[in-house]
């Protein structure tokens, strides 16, 4: 319970890594073009929680090729896919992303893994490509958050969208946790009253 693993997910350029540094070290960084995954550790705390959280940044691939999301699906509990609202393919391969991972939500499973839309570059919406209200219904219908926030401008708004989604992964664990107790305390109820009931039977 005191692990949280989220995965960043977004087309080259639209700025999910200076997202993630932004959140880490409160600096903004100019946009690159990674070649390689980066993961990251940060205590963090959350109500007065401490958590260890690992945050897997996969280098930018299109969207086809299938190893953009195999390590990150098995691996994380949330992720944030994140699109540039001044460059209207990004948006179509968050939306791209988006579904993979609710098919891979429904095959395995696993349950409502939290998931959250972030439109980024609110601060070029002079140049605006994607309305907000198109990342809103695209997040209803894919049942996930959406932020609309500016990694260049605005630390507290990337600390609010992360910490939100950090306590929405804590309550889906702390679900899967206490089904796994309630089952375990059947099982074992059950198994006690097998036993009980085979005594009874030899009598």
């Amino acid at each position: 319970m005191n692990d949280i693993k989220l995965a960043l997910l977004g087309r080259e350029g639209a700025g999910k890594s200076a997202l993630l540094v932004r959140f880490l070290t409160k600096r903004f960084i100019g946009e690159y073009a990674s070649s390689s995954n980066f993961l990251y550790h940060k205590r963090f705390s959350v109500d007065g929680r401490q958590l260890n959280l690992e945050v897997f940044d996969p280098c930018s691939q299109r969207v086809g090729s299938r190893c953009i999301l195999e390590e990150p699906l098995e691996w994380a509990d949330a992720f944030i896919v994140v699109y540039d609202i001044i460059d209207r393919t990004s948006f179509l391969d968050a939306k791209s992303i988006l579904q993979r991972i609710r098919e891979a939500r429904t095959s395995d499973c696993k349950g409502e893994i939290p998931v959250c839309l972030v439109a980024n570059k609110q601060d070029l919406c002079h140049a605006r490509q994607v309305y907000q209200e198109e990342g809103r219904l695209l997040a209803l219908e894919n049942k996930c958050h959406f932020w609309e926030v500016s990694a260049a401008e605005d630390h507290q708004e990337i600390l609010s969208l992360f910490t939100e989604l950090i306590r929405h992964a804590m309550e889906r664990l702390k679900c899967r946790a206490d089904r796994r107790r309630y089952s375990g305390s059947r099982s074992m109820a059950q198994l006690i009253n097998d036993v009980f009931c085979k005594r009874r039977k030899s009598v």
